[in-house]
């Protein structure tokens, strides 16, 4: 093959314009055209709809004008806690065109998670459907500064039910003229010390993530493109890397409402004539395991396979190659700064095991302690620069919500720091070694430990607790938790598993300890922190003898 990356890296030049805002360039643009399909929608009885870009306007004219009637004004917050649903899309669209700022939040959270992000960003209003509610007015009282609930599908005296809302708003609303640098969204990301961090996305980070996208699909649309991933529209990996850029570029979306099966995402990627895919390596991994040679029993037509969040691996993109006729792209990017390396198969060669290269339009380089690019081959820290060109980065977040000392701890100069330790070859490839600090990254999610570890000492039993991620084949890390119970309590199966819904039933599913240790003592500093680095020095250890 042709190698066309220095070509297209060198050409490339951003253009931001001053004035931008995402529900505009997302839907609105596309929306006078009453043909142009943009959504196709299941849930798991098998239940669907279908969306043309007119409906998602018009239905978010109506939820817009209906905030407004609510008194949700310019850079108000609205929260969404809602799973892949058309309800979700349309919410999106309504706030970003009102100039307000969405706050997503994951359907999983329960209410110790939920609680900290509504209250710390000050959300005014909540959209929640019957899966969510539940967990959201267990807290409503000690959130000051809810003022409204609306639910979608629900029938509850104390919530405003979305249908009605919409059906007595007019469907005619007017895009305010939002700056490109105006607040979006805000998405809180898991750190390692204290609770989650709310990134602040501009409008123009929709910009700053399109060649990556673009790239990463093989030159992003080519005629006959549908997009579909199970990553859910809360978080980046769902909405800024799978909605949000389908949509910039008037391609439809399959969105669908249930629990990742291997056996069903082969079903939907059939049925729909999926084109194009963002799967974790997790959820690759079940569908190898799941149906070995699918192409003996499915009828598939992808062209593009974008992965993420783990490892890839030489065996996945092997078995990609010959089962499902697409070599997988692999991509690297966080919340504050997506979408910044990867690979482009139809461009330059693809080396398993490496994260790829930058993609055009941002500077990325691995660099020591002080700022300075380290020699190629040598071990530093993945680092984003906040120009490329001499051009501003577009993809940037605006800064930590309520954190300035965050915020500038993130920036070393120029350099935005990721956290993520890596080394760069003589090629420009980047090959990730590791995460720099305790960040857990497991079926694709970003785990903080912090925010575990207070959930399980809220529990009578357990008098201290740390957290690491433990190497798993199928998920990349699993979460263990290491417990010093209380005195006199003994440990037990039936306490590991009461200890696991505790958690499982304050956090998220995902976040729930797999496996739990009881010890004695946590290894500290004598300034009294943890030492999770030697926890899992341990279990390195534990998996060289095995």
């Amino acid at each position: 093959m042709v190698n066309r990356y220095d070509e297209l890296y060198r050409s490339f030049r951003w253009e931001v314009p001053a004035r931008y805002n995402i529900a505009r360039a997302c839907c609105g643009q596309w929306a006078e055209d009453r043909t142009r399909f943009a959504l196709h929608w299941e849930d798991e009885s098998g239940a669907g709809a279908a969306y043309s870009f007119w409906d998602i306007q018009v239905a978010a004219n109506r939820l817009s004008n209906a905030l407004a009637a609510l008194g949700v004004r310019r850079g108000d917050r609205v929260a969404l806690l809602l799973p892949q649903r058309p309800e979700t899309a349309i919410a999106y669209m309504a706030i970003f065109q009102m100039g307000a700022i969405a706050l997503p939040l994951s359907h999983l959270f329960g209410p110790d998670a939920l609680e900290y992000r509504l209250e710390h960003a000050g959300a005014s209003v909540a959209i929640a459907e019957p899966t969510t509610l539940p967990n959201l007015l267990a807290i409503r009282d000690r959130l000051s500064q809810l003022k409204h609930v609306i639910g979608v599908d629900i029938l509850e005296a104390r919530v405003l039910d979305w249908k009605k809302l919409l059906e007595k708003a007019s469907s005619s609303f007017r895009c305010v003229d939002t700056d490109a640098e105006d607040p979006a969204l805000i998405v809180y990301t898991s750190g390692t010390t204290g609770p989650p961090k709310g990134a602040l996305k501009a409008h123009r980070v929709m910009i700053g993530n399109m060649p990556g996208f673009a790239h990463s699909h093989d030159f992003f649309p080519q005629k006959g493109d549908m997009f579909w991933s199970p990553a859910d529209w809360a978080w980046t990996g769902g909405l800024m890397d799978a909605l949000l850029p389908s949509w910039l570029l008037g391609i439809p979306i399959l969105g669908y409402r249930g629990r990742f099966d291997a056996e069903k995402a082969y079903y939907l990627l059939e049925k729909y004539g999926i084109r194009n895919s963002f799967l974790f390596p997790t959820a690759l991994k079940l569908m190898m395991k799941a149906v070995p040679n699918p192409k003996n029993r499915y009828s598939l037509n992808l062209r593009s396979i974008m992965s993420a969040g783990e490892s890839v691996g030489v065996t996945l993109i092997e078995w990609a190659r010959e089962q499902l006729g697409v070599t997988i792209n692999e991509m690297f990017g966080q919340t504050e700064i997506n979408y910044v390396v990867g690979n482009c198969h139809a461009a330059w060669p693809v080396k398993p095991g490496s994260i790829g290269r930058p993609y055009p339009g941002h500077k990325v380089a691995v660099i020591d302690e002080h700022g300075k690019e380290v020699p190629r081959g040598e071990l530093g820290e993945i680092a984003v620069n906040r120009s490329f060109n001499g051009m501003r980065d577009p993809v940037f977040f605006l800064e930590y919500w309520k954190n300035e000392k965050a915020t500038q701890e993130k920036f070393i100069g120029d350099w935005g720091c990721t956290g993520d330790q890596g080394r760069m070859d003589d090629d420009g490839y980047l090959w990730y070694q590791g995460r720099s600090d305790d960040i857990i990254k497991s079926s694709g999610y970003r785990i903080g430990p912090a925010e575990i570890e207070s959930c399980l000492v809220k529990h009578p039993a357990v008098a201290n607790a740390a957290v690491i991620g433990k190497p798993d084949a199928t998920r990349g890390s699993i979460v263990k938790a290491f417990i010093v119970l209380q005195p006199g309590t003994a440990p037990s199966d039936g306490l590991t598993e009461e200890i696991q819904n505790h958690v499982r039933g304050r956090l998220a599913p995902y976040e729930y300890p797999r496996e739990i240790e009881f010890i004695d003592a946590l290894p500290m500093t004598t300034t009294g922190k943890v030492q999770r680095k030697e926890l899992r020095k341990r279990e390195e250890a534990k998996l060289l003898k095995a």
